[in-house]
């Protein structure tokens, strides 16, 4: 009887779950070794006084990648997982006094804008459309392929590029939604998918507008439990398929021989695997895991990703004007990004998010209370005085809101625990604290993310939000279907 091929992983992030459960349904005897005491990565929760926090990703979209797992593995997802729509995506905020309700119907959305912003509903239309077109037609593709490995001849991959218009590459998503629209605040709640994957839209390509399709035309969801039931979800879906998981256990060195992997060394032990993929941010797999230093300066050349300060406050009142998702605009957008990408500090008047489950699940906050998942994008971390910019970012949101919502918002903070770039890299292994790996502030920087493999080591693969496709739950789950077929391929027709 032929023993089972051995597949270690490496962190247990979405994309390292997701590729255990793919790699066990192909029959791989998989191990996964995860430096943390949970499995989820970014992905995560904690209770303080009574609050139940989401601590990372709070966007649901595209529940089909999770349902694919489950039907994969022949298993019910309703004994694991739920989750129901929303009618409305989120709600943005403007200094002004106008109030947007993003309606994932699209009619009742166009005529939202048409009402309260006198955009025209027919170009509302023709950018949804154009977007689902632009996910249909490169989006995919470019999910479902390697695009370092699959030849531009490829019919498939041909095609898409075929479809690519010059203002897709050469246009900045600014600059793309500048010229559909008329009113500003339409513009800004356009330009704000640059975001979605940590970019600055006065840079990121046009091609970032295919983001809105998955939101406002494909839905917005919320799963049961809060977003923490994804990875619960997934864990307990690998743990049935009979993924072997060692939490607490950092690995430490990969071990390779003639190009080839052979193994982990993890506390001084010899761990034997056949196939690796690493979901560790792939700048500190090359840098510590495999001793790399050039290849790890070479990660380095592009641009990091946006990171975030977050604050988690117990609120002691509810707020029946606010949402699940809620977006408090800056006044000006353009000037937020420039101090967030060029100067590396924040903007005295931030864009702020707001993300409250107990809407949707009154028991993750005392009665009459709430709990505020707020959030400023912020950049990555290279030495800022972030104690400084914690208390400078509390102040500047402080006075937003108390501004925007009429009310005293600190006297009503029950609770506070903060989240910033340095404990984002110490948490999740997210170089310099960034979210999604690399930013995509320029024309082909999506296309020039690191691959799903190694290019001269066999058996080494990299999946997770610091590799193609990108960051964010979708992506990541994408990653890992690419990782499985790569692994798939390269067993039938091995690399020299």
């Amino acid at each position: 009887m032929s023993q089972k091929p051995i597949a270690v992983i490496i962190g247990a992030g979405v994309g390292g779950l997701a590729t255990a459960i793919r790699l066990a349904v192909k029959g791989y005897a998989v191990t996964v070794f995860e430096k943390n005491s949970y499995a989820g990565g970014k992905i995560a929760a904690f209770n303080l006084k009574g609050f139940s926090f989401d601590e990372g990703p709070s966007l649901f979209t595209q529940p089909e990648n999770i349902e694919e797992l489950f039907t994969l593995a022949g298993v019910s997802i309703q004994d694991f997982f739920t989750y129901r729509s929303l009618s409305i995506a989120c709600r943005y905020f403007f200094e002004n006094g106008i109030i947007i309700n993003a309606f994932t119907d699209t009619d009742a959305f166009a005529e939202e804008l048409r009402l309260k912003l006198h955009e025209d509903g027919q170009k509302v239309f023709s950018y949804l459309k154009q977007s689902e077109k632009t996910y249909n037609d490169i989006g995919a593709i470019f999910l479902n392929y390697s695009l370092h490995k699959t030849s531009i001849l490829n019919a498939p991959i041909k095609k898409a590029f075929a479809t690519v218009r010059a203002g897709h590459l050469f246009k900045t998503l600014h600059q793309f939604n500048s010229q559909y629209f008329t009113q500003p605040e339409t513009i800004q709640i356009f330009d704000r998918y640059a975001t979605y994957n940590g970019s600055n839209p006065y840079q990121a390509p046009a091609m970032l507008s295919l983001i809105p399709h998955l939101e406002q035309n494909l839905g917005t969801y919320y799963p049961t439990g809060g977003m923490v039931n994804i990875a619960d979800a997934l864990y307990k879906l690998a743990r049935t398929l009979g993924v072997d998981f060692h939490f607490n256990k950092p690995v430490d060195h990969i071990k390779t021989t003639d190009k080839k992997v052979i193994g982990v060394m993890v506390n001084n032990q010899f761990v034997k695997a056949d196939v690796m993929v690493s979901n560790m941010d792939v700048y500190f797999t090359y840098k510590y895991l495999l001793s790399d230093e050039r290849k790890a300066k070479k990660v380095l050349q592009q641009e990091r990703s946006s990171s975030a300060i977050i604050f988690y406050w117990g609120i002691k009142k509810e707020f029946p004007s606010l949402q699940l998702h809620n977006i408090f605009f800056s006044k000006d957008y353009q000037a937020e990004f420039e101090h967030i990408f060029k100067s590396g500090t924040l903007y005295n008047d931030p864009t702020i998010y707001i993300n409250i489950t107990s809407k949707m699940e009154a028991s993750h906050a005392p009665e009459g209370m709430e709990n505020w998942f707020v959030m400023v994008n912020a950049p990555a971390n290279s030495g800022q005085d972030w104690k400084l910019l914690r208390e400078q970012c509390k102040k500047a949101i402080i006075l937003k809101l108390n501004r925007i919502l009429k009310t005293d918002i600190e006297p009503l903070i029950e609770v506070e625990q903060v989240m910033d770039p340095v404990n984002i890299e110490e948490k999740t292994s997210s170089y310099m604290g960034s979210l999604y790996g690399t930013s995509s502030n320029g024309k082909m920087a999506a296309f020039l993310r690191h691959p799903n493999f190694h290019s001269s080591i066999k058996g080494l693969y990299f999946v997770g939000g610091s590799v193609h496709p990108g960051g964010g739950i979708p992506l990541c789950l994408h990653s890992a279907k690419l990782v499985s077929k790569l692994i798939s391929d390269d067993k039938l027709n091995p690399p020299l």
